[in-house]
C-alpha cells in the first residue's frame, strides 16, 4: 500500500533509509532483532502496526519471508484489535484504479497495491473485526474481499431473480469466520437468509414477524418543529448505501424506505420499527452506525436557518431516543442549504467517520463518540486534483484474513 499524497518511489526510499538506519542501531544494542529465533520474531512482528510492517519486508530476506509463514499469521490473528481502515466509495468510482483507504492510525490516505476482484460490483457491508468487505454484483451475487491482500471469495446470490427485492445487507465476524445477512421483502413481510463461512452455504429462508409498529403520533425531539420544506417520504441513498444496515450480536438495524430505522432480532425471528425521529414533512438525511456494539441514528437537519447534525441513540428505559453527541454549530451551520446527503461508518469502540456530500460541498469528519469530538480530515489529493468520496466502509486491517 502507498501513503498520499507523496510519491510512491520518494516515500519508499525514505523508509528504506529510516529502517536500514533503525537496523544498524540495533546491531550495537544488546537485544538485535536477528538474535530473536524465528517463533520470537514473528510475534514481536505481528503487533507492528499494518503499514509498518509492510515497510519492514524490505529490510532483509528473513523478514521478508515472514509475511507468508502460516505461524506469522496465527500471530497475527491472536492480536485482538488494529485501528481501522476506512475503505472509501467514489461517486463515479473506476474499477481500474487503485482503491483508496483512510487510516486513522497514521491519519493519512493510502491507495492498496492489490488489484481488487471487485469489477462492476458495489460495496455494501463490512465485518470490520475479520477484515472483510462484502461487495454485490448487479447479477445478485457476493464478493468477499480481503482489501489488505487482495484474497477472494465469491458466493452465490441467495435469492432467484424472481425474489421481492433485497432491503438490506449486513455482515459480522463469527470465530474465525464471518456472517452474512439479507433481509427481503417488504414491511410488514419480511424475509431473511444468513451465509456462514464456516459451512459456506446459506441457511434455508425464514420468515420475520412484525410485533410493534412505530406510533404514528408526534415523536418529534425538543429540538425541532413541524416547519420545513416538504420531501418525499422515500429515501434516495447512493448506491453503496442503498442496504445500509449493521448486524450486532443477532439483530439486524436498517432504514425503511421512509427513514424509520427497522429491527430485526434474528433469534427470536421478530420485527420492531423504531418510533421516527423527525417527522415526514421535515427534511433530512439520515444513517445507521455501529460503535462499541451499540447502534447509534446520525441525523442532518435544518431548523431556524441552521443546519445540526447529531448522534443518537435509543434508550430501553425511558423508550425514547436520546442524544449522545453533536457537531459543533460552526462546523453544521456550513451545511445548512447544501441539501447535503450523509453517510457513517464506525471504527472501533467510539469513533465513526461522517461523509457528507452535495453538489458544492465534500467533507470528510472523524467523531469520537466519547469525547463528542469533531475533526475534520485533510482532502485526498491525487495527480493534483481532489478525490470525492460519498462513502466509507470501516474494516481492521488484518494480513491473516482469509476471504477464500
Amino acid at each position: 500500500m502507498e501513503a498520499l499524497p507523496l510519491p510512491c518511489a520518494t516515500l519508499h526510499s525514505r523508509k528504506r533509509r529510516n529502517i536500514s538506519e533503525m537496523c544498524e542501531a540495533d546491531e550495537s544494542s544488546r537485544f538485535p532483532l536477528n538474535d530473536l529465533n524465528q517463533d520470537l520474531l514473528e510475534r514481536v512482528l505481528s503487533w507492528l502496526p499494518t503499514p509498518s510492517f509492510f515497510r519492514l519486508t524490505s529490510v532483509c530476506k528473513r523478514w521478508k519471508s515472514v509475511a507468508d509463514s502460516a505461524s506469522f499469521k496465527l500471530a497475527c490473528s491472536r492480536v485482538p484489535a488494529r485501528h481501522p481502515w476506512f475503505f472509501m466509495v467514489d461517486s463515479h468510482s473506476d474499477h481500474t484504479q487503485q482503491p483508496i483507504v483512510f487510516d486513522s492510525a497514521e491519519t493519512n490516505w493510502k491507495k492498496l497495491n492489490h488489484n481488487q476482484d471487485s469489477s462492476a460490483s458495489t460495496p455494501v457491508a463490512a465485518a470490520s473485526a475479520a477484515g472483510l468487505l462484502c461487495f454485490l454484483r448487479p447479477e445478485g451475487a457476493f464478493i468477499i474481499i480481503n482489501p489488505v491482500t487482495g484474497s477472494s471469495r465469491h458466493l452465490d446470490s441467495p435469492f432467484p431473480a424472481s425474489q421481492q427485492p433485497i432491503r438490506a445487507i449486513a455482515m459480522t465476524s463469527r470465530g474465525e469466520g464471518f456472517e452474512l445477512v439479507t433481509v427481503s421483502g417488504d414491511l410488514p413481510h419480511l424475509k431473511f437468509r444468513r451465509y456462514c463461512s464456516i459451512t459456506r452455504g446459506w441457511e434455508e429462508e425464514a420468515t420475520l414477524t412484525m410485533t410493534r409498529k412505530a406510533d404514528d403520533g408526534d415523536c418529534t425531539p425538543y429540538f425541532l418543529s413541524k416547519c420545513g420544506n416538504v420531501v418525499s417520504t422515500h429515501i434516495q441513498r447512493s448506491p453503496s448505501k442503498k442496504y445500509s444496515s449493521i448486524l450486532i450480536d443477532d439483530t439486524l438495524y436498517y432504514l425503511s424506505s421512509s427513514g424509520t430505522v427497522v429491527a430485526c432480532n434474528l433469534t427470536s425471528k421478530f420485527v420492531f420499527e423504531y418510533p421516527r425521529l423527525l417527522p415526514v414533512s421535515s427534511e433530512y438525511s439520515i444513517d445507521l452506525v455501529e460503535c462499541g456494539g451499540r447502534m447509534f441514528v446520525v441525523l442532518l437537519s435544518e431548523f431556524l436557518e441552521t443546519a445540526s447534525l447529531r448522534v443518537w441513540r435509543w434508550d430501553e428505559t425511558g423508550k425514547s431516543w436520546s442524544q449522545t453527541a453533536a457537531m459543533p454549530p460552526c462546523m453544521s451551520h456550513k451545511l445548512y442549504g447544501k441539501k447535503a446527503d450523509i453517510n457513517c461508518s464506525g471504527g472501533g469502540d467510539r469513533e465513526m467517520l461522517v461523509c457528507v456530500n452535495s453538489g458544492g460541498i465534500c467533507r470528510y469528519v472523524m467523531c469520537d463518540l466519547v469525547e463528542n469530538t469533531w475533526v475534520e480530515l485533510p482532502s485526498c489529493c491525487i495527480d493534483g486534483q481532489n478525490k470525492d468520496f460519498v462513502s466509507a466502509f470501516s474494516f481492521q486491517p488484518r494480513i491473516e484474513a482469509l476471504a477464500g
